[in-house]
């Protein structure tokens, strides 16, 4: 992919922003293991199946999951599948930071372990 023309940064953005809500990863980490109702969905995710028919509603908008009315049921399922990629994508990039962290976190606290004496706190204001 190369530089973004500016009439594609709006569409892209917007797809980004129906990825950014916690509610519709939820929705969409359910919908990758199988297809679900909006009923069982709102089971699952502890919400009134109003408020994940509207999640679904941004989804389906972004192309990100299709339905299918089967008898009085409509299920859902993942439409895109590059959205499954994404999301590996994005949180094996989030674990990598975690465990840099964690790495960083361990040699400083074996360092303050050689360290002769304890460490002053700086973070406390002196009264004058």
């Amino acid at each position: 992919m190369g530089r973004l023309p500016p009439e594609v940064l709006e569409p892209v953005a917007a797809y980004f922003r129906a990825l950014s809500e916690p509610t519709r990863l939820h929705i969409l980490s359910l919908l990758r293991q199988q297809e679900h109702n909006v009923g069982e969905l709102a089971q699952l995710c502890d919400y009134t199946a109003a408020n994940i028919s509207r999640h679904l509603s941004v989804l389906k908008k972004h192309g990100l999951v299709a339905r299918e009315a089967r008898g009085n049921s409509v299920y859902y399922r993942i439409a895109d599948p590059s959205v499954n990629a994404l999301c590996d994508l994005v949180c094996g990039s989030i674990l990598r930071q975690i465990e840099q962290s964690a790495a960083q976190r361990a040699a400083f606290a074996a360092l303050r372990e050689d360290l002769p004496e304890p460490l002053p706190d700086f973070s406390r204001k002196e009264s004058s």
